[in-house]
């Protein structure tokens, strides 16, 4: 049996989060659960849908929605990667956002009824053919917008007096607002990961000189789940 001292817990818990940050035990586990559970605050039988869904906060957001009785419908950038939302990780549907001409219509399409939760991980075009189809009182988490970083000038929202006509609430979160809650992250996920009920993907490029492009892959797309980059194996 270790006892520590309140100081010696505080560094032992900031290690226990810094060996897990890159794990789906970590930041994108975490990221996923608060954002879906707390934020979102679901519902059984509501209708979600995740953009850039195969990363590694959005494919755990649809298996917990999953898990909740939610219709889940996810988006990604190819087909490998729609296929994977589909046949690995147990979404209801999944479309090529890049396939799509008119997203408004896409969305109606999977939405024929409208979306009540919407994680947002890509922002510009996608949030704005989101807002028209949401239900009335949705939930939109804002959890990130990769599609605007690398932008000179952010791309405009036009759709957001949708927002008062739907009574649309919109909330952005940082995940380390949740860090002192991060046992009851675990003694939710880890009975689940002990069942099989949740899968996850990572994508490992090898060594440290491979690390530029891994990170400018991000960008593109090119990734599935979280990326990583091994230094060194023992």
């Amino acid at each position: 049996m270790c006892i520590f001292s309140y100081k010696e817990k505080e560094i032992f818990f900031s290690f226990q989060l810094i060996v897990c940050a890159f794990s789906f035990i970590g930041m994108p586990g975490m990221t996923a659960y608060f954002g879906f559970y707390q934020v979102c605050s679901p519902k059984k039988g509501e209708h979600v849908y995740i953009s850039a869904a195969s990363g590694a906060v959005g494919q755990l957001v649809g298996q917990f929605a999953k898990l909740m009785g939610c219709y889940v419908v996810g988006s990604a950038g190819s087909k490998e990667k729609v296929d994977l939302l589909k046949n690995k990780f147990g979404f209801d549907e999944a479309f090529n956002y890049k396939e799509e001409p008119d997203l408004n219509a896409a969305l109606g399409r999977y939405f024929p009824e409208g979306i009540d939760i919407y994680f947002e991980n890509v922002g510009g075009k996608m949030l704005d053919a989101v807002l028209p189809n949401m239900r009335l009182r949705g939930r939109i988490a804002v959890c990130g917008m990769i599609s605007q970083y690398n932008l000179d000038k952010p791309e405009g929202v036009f759709n957001l007096m949708t927002v008062v006509y739907k009574r649309v609430r919109i909330e952005g979160f940082v995940v380390t607002d949740y860090y002192d809650q991060y046992p009851k992250f675990l003694d939710f996920v880890l009975p689940c990961i002990r069942e099989g009920k949740i899968e996850y993907v990572e994508d490992i490029s090898e060594g440290l000189e491979n690390g530029p492009a891994a990170l400018v892959g991000l960008f593109s797309g090119q990734n599935v789940g979280k990326k990583l980059v091994v230094v060194a194996r023992e």
